[in-house]
């Protein structure tokens, strides 16, 4: 018998509907990174349509805007995840560390 693994799929919704995932997490750290939600997109193979549709919808929900979106200037525009979608982040991560962990500790202590 092979070494035996878990995993677990993790997700947050808000008022009954998905609000975060591993994907919504992955573009809200890149556009962090890329500070350009068509940079983000195409670093996740995504198209620049579904990844607006993604952040219109977390904006939505959220309690306050996670991603915002500047125009022009002589640096031209730009987008940032705002104090709120970084605490969200760092919030999914570390449940979802905590529940990999739990998860993981429980298939130990069967095996035992």
């Amino acid at each position: 018998m092979g070494e035996i693994a878990i995993g677990n799929k993790l997700w947050i919704e808000k008022n009954g509907q998905f609000f975060l995932g591993k994907g919504r997490v992955e573009l809200l750290k890149a556009i962090d990174s890329f500070g350009s939600i068509n940079a983000a997109a195409k670093s996740m193979q995504m198209s620049y349509k579904k990844a607006w549709q993604t952040i219109d919808d977390m904006n939505s929900l959220a309690d306050e805007p996670m991603v915002i979106r500047t125009t022009g200037g002589s640096g031209g525009g730009g987008t940032s995840v705002t104090e709120a979608g970084k605490e969200a982040v760092a919030l999914y991560e570390r449940i979802n560390a905590n529940c990999h962990s739990f998860l993981k500790d429980e298939l130990k202590n069967e095996q035992a």
